[in-house]
Protein backbone atom coordinates (compact mmCIF):
# COMPACT_ATOMS: atom_id res chain seq x y z
CA UNK A 1 0.00 0.00 0.00
CA UNK A 2 1.36 3.54 -1.00
CA UNK A 3 0.61 5.09 2.17
CA UNK A 4 3.01 2.60 4.53
CA UNK A 5 6.45 3.82 5.75
CA UNK A 6 9.49 1.48 4.29
CA UNK A 7 10.01 -0.47 7.54
CA UNK A 8 11.34 -3.30 5.99
CA UNK A 9 13.02 -1.64 3.46
CA UNK A 10 15.30 0.29 5.88
CA UNK A 11 15.30 -2.06 8.51
CA UNK A 12 16.31 -4.94 5.93
CA UNK A 13 20.27 -4.59 7.07
CA UNK A 14 19.64 -5.13 10.49
CA UNK A 15 16.88 -7.58 9.92
CA UNK A 16 19.53 -9.75 8.02
CA UNK A 17 22.14 -9.28 10.73
CA UNK A 18 19.89 -10.73 13.49
CA UNK A 19 18.54 -12.85 11.05
CA UNK A 20 18.81 -16.13 13.49
CA UNK A 21 14.97 -14.52 14.86
CA UNK A 22 15.50 -14.17 18.31
CA UNK A 23 14.03 -11.33 19.64
CA UNK A 24 15.77 -8.12 20.66
CA UNK A 25 18.23 -8.47 23.42
CA UNK A 26 17.89 -12.18 23.49
CA UNK A 27 14.30 -12.25 25.08
CA UNK A 28 14.82 -9.86 27.94
CA UNK A 29 13.32 -6.64 26.57
CA UNK A 30 9.85 -7.40 27.28
CA UNK A 31 8.64 -7.53 24.16
CA UNK A 32 5.36 -9.49 24.91
CA UNK A 33 1.86 -9.87 22.93
CA UNK A 34 -0.02 -11.77 25.22
CA UNK A 35 -3.42 -9.71 26.35
CA UNK A 36 -4.67 -12.49 28.14
CA UNK A 37 -2.34 -10.96 30.61
CA UNK A 38 -3.88 -7.50 30.66
CA UNK A 39 -3.64 -5.69 33.87
CA UNK A 40 -6.56 -2.66 34.53
CA UNK A 41 -4.71 1.02 35.30
CA UNK A 42 -6.24 2.21 38.92
CA UNK A 43 -9.81 3.70 37.69
CA UNK A 44 -10.76 7.36 38.82
CA UNK A 45 -14.30 8.58 38.26
CA UNK A 46 -13.64 12.26 37.88
CA UNK A 47 -17.74 12.94 38.92
CA UNK A 48 -16.99 12.19 42.26
CA UNK A 49 -15.02 15.42 42.52
CA UNK A 50 -18.26 17.17 42.87
CA UNK A 51 -19.97 15.36 45.30
CA UNK A 52 -19.53 15.84 48.93
CA UNK A 53 -16.13 16.98 50.73
CA UNK A 54 -15.45 13.12 51.74
CA UNK A 55 -16.22 11.81 48.42
CA UNK A 56 -14.07 14.76 46.60
CA UNK A 57 -11.04 14.19 49.30
CA UNK A 58 -10.97 10.16 48.66
CA UNK A 59 -10.93 10.87 44.78
CA UNK A 60 -8.20 12.92 45.34
CA UNK A 61 -6.26 10.47 47.35
CA UNK A 62 -6.59 7.40 45.02
CA UNK A 63 -5.34 9.78 41.94
CA UNK A 64 -2.32 10.86 44.26
CA UNK A 65 -1.82 7.50 45.28
CA UNK A 66 -1.94 6.26 41.61
CA UNK A 67 0.94 8.85 40.87
CA UNK A 68 2.91 7.36 43.40
CA UNK A 69 2.60 4.18 43.16
CA UNK A 70 1.65 3.43 39.18
CA UNK A 71 2.68 6.87 37.41
CA UNK A 72 -0.42 6.05 35.35
CA UNK A 73 -3.91 6.31 36.32
CA UNK A 74 -7.31 6.10 33.88
CA UNK A 75 -10.36 8.60 34.53
CA UNK A 76 -13.33 8.24 33.63
CA UNK A 77 -16.17 11.21 33.54
CA UNK A 78 -14.12 13.84 32.09
CA UNK A 79 -15.58 15.84 30.00
CA UNK A 80 -14.15 14.86 26.62
CA UNK A 81 -17.55 13.31 24.34
CA UNK A 82 -17.11 10.39 22.76
CA UNK A 83 -18.48 11.96 19.52
CA UNK A 84 -15.31 14.02 19.81
CA UNK A 85 -13.12 11.49 20.10
CA UNK A 86 -14.40 9.54 17.11
CA UNK A 87 -14.50 12.24 15.12
CA UNK A 88 -10.43 12.88 16.15
CA UNK A 89 -10.04 9.19 15.36
CA UNK A 90 -11.58 9.45 11.74
CA UNK A 91 -9.45 12.09 10.84
CA UNK A 92 -6.43 10.53 12.05
CA UNK A 93 -7.37 7.71 10.11
CA UNK A 94 -7.68 9.32 6.76
CA UNK A 95 -4.48 11.67 7.32
CA UNK A 96 -2.35 8.81 7.70
CA UNK A 97 -3.56 7.25 4.77
CA UNK A 98 -2.39 9.93 2.43
CA UNK A 99 0.98 8.24 0.00
CA UNK A 100 3.96 7.69 2.16
CA UNK A 101 5.60 10.41 -0.86
CA UNK A 102 3.16 13.16 0.28
CA UNK A 103 3.59 12.68 3.99
CA UNK A 104 6.99 12.48 3.92
CA UNK A 105 6.79 16.24 2.05
CA UNK A 106 8.92 18.56 4.09
CA UNK A 107 5.71 21.04 4.10
CA UNK A 108 3.04 18.18 4.25
CA UNK A 109 -0.33 19.86 5.62
CA UNK A 110 1.59 22.81 5.70
CA UNK A 111 2.95 21.99 9.30
CA UNK A 112 6.86 22.98 10.11
CA UNK A 113 9.42 20.14 8.60
CA UNK A 114 9.60 17.03 11.02
CA UNK A 115 6.11 17.21 12.26
CA UNK A 116 5.63 13.77 10.37
CA UNK A 117 7.81 11.23 11.97
CA UNK A 118 8.13 6.99 11.00
CA UNK A 119 10.32 4.48 12.59
CA UNK A 120 13.58 4.97 13.48
CA UNK A 121 16.14 5.12 10.16
CA UNK A 122 18.81 5.96 12.05
CA UNK A 123 18.53 2.49 13.91
CA UNK A 124 21.70 0.69 14.96
CA UNK A 125 20.42 -2.24 16.32
CA UNK A 126 16.98 -4.01 16.57
CA UNK A 127 16.41 -3.36 20.14
CA UNK A 128 16.26 0.85 18.47
CA UNK A 129 13.85 0.20 15.94
CA UNK A 130 10.14 1.28 16.28
CA UNK A 131 7.43 0.14 14.11
CA UNK A 132 5.06 3.61 14.15
CA UNK A 133 4.45 6.90 12.10
CA UNK A 134 3.09 9.94 13.71
CA UNK A 135 2.31 13.62 13.73
CA UNK A 136 4.35 15.89 16.47
CA UNK A 137 2.13 18.55 16.59
CA UNK A 138 2.94 21.90 19.08
CA UNK A 139 -0.27 23.84 19.35
CA UNK A 140 -0.04 26.97 17.91
CA UNK A 141 1.00 24.98 14.90
CA UNK A 142 -2.28 23.39 14.74
CA UNK A 143 -3.84 26.81 12.43
CA UNK A 144 -1.38 26.16 10.12
CA UNK A 145 -3.01 22.94 8.87
CA UNK A 146 -4.40 23.99 5.21
CA UNK A 147 -7.88 24.91 4.24
CA UNK A 148 -8.40 21.61 2.13
CA UNK A 149 -8.10 19.72 5.14
CA UNK A 150 -9.93 21.55 7.26
CA UNK A 151 -12.05 18.77 9.00
CA UNK A 152 -8.74 17.53 10.21
CA UNK A 153 -7.66 20.47 12.17
CA UNK A 154 -11.05 21.56 13.57
CA UNK A 155 -10.93 17.65 15.21
CA UNK A 156 -7.81 18.50 16.58
CA UNK A 157 -8.58 22.07 17.67
CA UNK A 158 -11.70 20.35 19.60
CA UNK A 159 -9.75 17.82 21.17
CA UNK A 160 -6.97 20.39 22.06
CA UNK A 161 -9.76 22.31 23.76
CA UNK A 162 -11.53 19.86 26.02
CA UNK A 163 -8.22 18.56 27.03
CA UNK A 164 -6.47 21.32 28.00
CA UNK A 165 -8.38 22.35 30.98
CA UNK A 166 -8.55 18.30 32.14
CA UNK A 167 -4.83 18.28 31.94
CA UNK A 168 -4.68 21.77 34.26
CA UNK A 169 -7.37 19.79 36.54
CA UNK A 170 -5.61 17.08 37.19
CA UNK A 171 -2.55 18.82 37.58
CA UNK A 172 -3.68 20.93 40.13
CA UNK A 173 -5.21 18.11 42.29
CA UNK A 174 -1.80 16.25 42.39
CA UNK A 175 0.09 19.73 42.90
CA UNK A 176 -2.20 20.24 46.45
CA UNK A 177 -1.51 16.82 47.24
CA UNK A 178 1.82 17.75 47.50
CA UNK A 179 1.34 20.99 48.98
CA UNK A 180 2.57 22.23 45.88
CA UNK A 181 1.89 25.78 44.51
CA UNK A 182 -0.09 25.41 41.34
CA UNK A 183 0.38 29.49 40.57
CA UNK A 184 3.81 27.61 39.37
CA UNK A 185 2.61 25.45 36.62
CA UNK A 186 0.25 28.65 35.45
CA UNK A 187 3.46 30.54 35.33
CA UNK A 188 5.16 28.26 33.17
CA UNK A 189 2.64 26.81 30.85
CA UNK A 190 0.06 27.97 28.72
CA UNK A 191 -1.69 26.45 25.41
CA UNK A 192 1.74 27.70 23.32
CA UNK A 193 3.86 25.29 25.03
CA UNK A 194 1.91 22.09 24.90
CA UNK A 195 1.81 19.65 21.99
CA UNK A 196 0.15 16.61 20.63
CA UNK A 197 1.22 13.74 19.16
CA UNK A 198 -0.94 11.46 16.74
CA UNK A 199 0.16 7.85 16.44
CA UNK A 200 -0.60 4.92 14.15
CA UNK A 201 1.00 1.48 14.59
CA UNK A 202 0.95 -0.44 11.52
CA UNK A 203 0.19 -4.23 11.07
CA UNK A 204 3.75 -5.49 11.89
CA UNK A 205 5.11 -9.12 10.67
CA UNK A 206 7.93 -8.62 12.90
CA UNK A 207 5.98 -7.85 15.96
CA UNK A 208 7.01 -10.52 18.32
CA UNK A 209 11.17 -8.83 17.54
CA UNK A 210 10.88 -5.00 17.02
CA UNK A 211 8.65 -2.49 19.40
CA UNK A 212 6.17 0.14 17.80
CA UNK A 213 7.22 2.63 20.07
CA UNK A 214 10.63 2.21 22.27
CA UNK A 215 10.54 2.01 25.91
CA UNK A 216 10.68 6.01 27.35
CA UNK A 217 9.45 8.15 30.21
CA UNK A 218 8.22 10.92 29.03
CA UNK A 219 9.35 14.41 29.38
CA UNK A 220 6.39 16.46 30.19
CA UNK A 221 4.25 17.41 33.66
CA UNK A 222 1.72 15.70 32.74
CA UNK A 223 0.71 13.25 29.55
CA UNK A 224 -3.24 12.34 28.32
CA UNK A 225 -3.44 9.24 26.19
CA UNK A 226 -6.88 8.55 24.27
CA UNK A 227 -6.08 5.20 22.64
CA UNK A 228 -8.03 2.77 20.64
CA UNK A 229 -9.28 -0.95 21.68
CA UNK A 230 -6.71 -2.95 19.98
CA UNK A 231 -4.41 -3.07 22.87
CA UNK A 232 -0.17 -2.56 22.93
CA UNK A 233 0.54 0.18 25.52
CA UNK A 234 3.07 -1.64 28.47
CA UNK A 235 4.34 0.09 31.35
CA UNK A 236 6.84 -1.06 33.98
CA UNK A 237 5.65 -1.87 37.30
CA UNK A 238 7.63 -3.34 39.98
CA UNK A 239 10.27 -4.25 37.66
CA UNK A 240 8.23 -6.12 34.89
CA UNK A 241 6.09 -4.97 31.91
CA UNK A 242 2.35 -5.01 32.12
CA UNK A 243 0.03 -4.58 29.50
CA UNK A 244 -2.66 -2.25 29.98
CA UNK A 245 -6.40 -2.92 29.43
CA UNK A 246 -8.16 -0.47 26.82
CA UNK A 247 -10.78 0.88 28.83
CA UNK A 248 -13.60 2.15 25.90
CA UNK A 249 -14.71 5.08 28.13
CA UNK A 250 -11.29 6.49 29.63
CA UNK A 251 -8.73 8.54 29.40
CA UNK A 252 -4.95 7.39 30.17
CA UNK A 253 -3.31 9.91 32.31
CA UNK A 254 0.60 9.33 33.31
CA UNK A 255 3.13 11.33 34.94
CA UNK A 256 5.75 12.91 33.01
CA UNK A 257 9.81 13.37 34.15
CA UNK A 258 9.13 16.76 34.73
CA UNK A 259 6.84 16.37 37.41
CA UNK A 260 8.91 13.38 38.85
CA UNK A 261 11.38 16.34 39.14
CA UNK A 262 9.45 19.15 40.87
CA UNK A 263 7.83 16.49 43.23
CA UNK A 264 11.14 15.31 44.13
CA UNK A 265 10.65 11.65 43.54
CA UNK A 266 7.24 11.49 45.10
CA UNK A 267 5.52 10.79 41.65
CA UNK A 268 7.02 8.49 39.17
CA UNK A 269 7.46 8.91 35.38
CA UNK A 270 7.17 5.16 34.68
CA UNK A 271 8.82 3.58 31.82
CA UNK A 272 6.44 2.51 29.07
CA UNK A 273 6.66 1.09 25.38
CA UNK A 274 3.80 0.09 22.53
CA UNK A 275 4.19 -3.69 21.12
CA UNK A 276 2.97 -4.04 17.56
CA UNK A 277 0.66 -6.12 16.26
CA UNK A 278 0.57 -8.66 13.39
CA UNK A 279 -2.60 -8.15 11.34
CA UNK A 280 -4.36 -4.99 13.50
CA UNK A 281 -2.98 -1.07 13.45
CA UNK A 282 -3.52 0.27 16.20
CA UNK A 283 -4.32 4.02 16.73
CA UNK A 284 -3.48 6.66 19.76
CA UNK A 285 -3.45 10.73 20.30
CA UNK A 286 -1.68 12.12 23.04
CA UNK A 287 -1.85 15.55 25.11
CA UNK A 288 1.66 16.69 26.45
CA UNK A 289 1.61 18.86 29.08
CA UNK A 290 5.23 20.86 28.88
CA UNK A 291 6.49 24.26 30.14
CA UNK A 292 8.27 27.08 27.73
CA UNK A 293 11.94 26.21 27.34
CA UNK A 294 13.02 28.69 30.21
CA UNK A 295 10.98 27.26 33.08
CA UNK A 296 12.94 26.17 35.55
CA UNK A 297 12.50 22.74 37.17
CA UNK A 298 12.99 22.80 40.56
CA UNK A 299 11.58 21.17 43.65
CA UNK A 300 10.43 23.02 46.68
CA UNK A 301 11.21 20.14 48.49
CA UNK A 302 14.13 19.21 50.75
CA UNK A 303 16.49 17.70 50.50
CA UNK A 304 16.27 18.04 46.91
CA UNK A 305 16.92 14.81 44.76
CA UNK A 306 17.96 16.86 41.78
CA UNK A 307 19.96 19.80 40.75
CA UNK A 308 17.81 23.03 39.47
CA UNK A 309 17.81 22.73 35.27
CA UNK A 310 15.64 24.20 32.82
CA UNK A 311 13.62 22.14 30.32
CA UNK A 312 15.46 23.81 27.06
CA UNK A 313 18.87 22.30 29.22
CA UNK A 314 16.82 18.78 29.79
CA UNK A 315 15.12 18.53 26.19
CA UNK A 316 19.00 19.29 24.65
CA UNK A 317 21.00 16.75 27.19
CA UNK A 318 18.28 13.93 25.79
CA UNK A 319 18.72 14.60 22.00
CA UNK A 320 22.57 15.10 22.91
CA UNK A 321 22.40 11.25 24.71
CA UNK A 322 20.02 9.66 21.94
CA UNK A 323 22.24 11.01 19.52
CA UNK A 324 25.55 9.36 21.24
CA UNK A 325 24.04 6.59 22.93
CA UNK A 326 20.82 5.71 21.40
CA UNK A 327 18.59 6.11 24.05
CA UNK A 328 17.41 8.86 26.95
CA UNK A 329 18.95 8.97 29.91
CA UNK A 330 16.96 11.54 31.09
CA UNK A 331 16.50 12.06 35.02
CA UNK A 332 19.35 10.57 36.07
CA UNK A 333 21.73 13.36 34.39
CA UNK A 334 20.48 15.88 37.01
CA UNK A 335 21.08 14.01 40.30
CA UNK A 336 22.52 15.82 42.79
Amino acid sequence: MDYEPPFLDVYKPLLLQNSHGVGVNDGVSGIRNDKSEWCELPLIDLSRLSLDHIEREECMKEMSEAARTWGFFQVVNHGVSQELLQNLRHEQMEVFRNPFAEKSRENFLNLPPRSYRWGNPSATNLSQISWSEALHLFLPDIARIEDQHQSLRSSIEAFASAVAPLAESLLQILAQKLNMKFSYFQENCSANTCFLRLNRYPPCPLHSRVFGLLPHTDSSFLTILNQDQIGGLQLMKDGKWISVKPNPQALVVNIGDLFQAVSNDMYISAKHQVVGGEKEERFSVAYFYNPRKDAVIESEMMPAVYRKFSFGEYREQIEKDVKETGDKVGLSRFLL
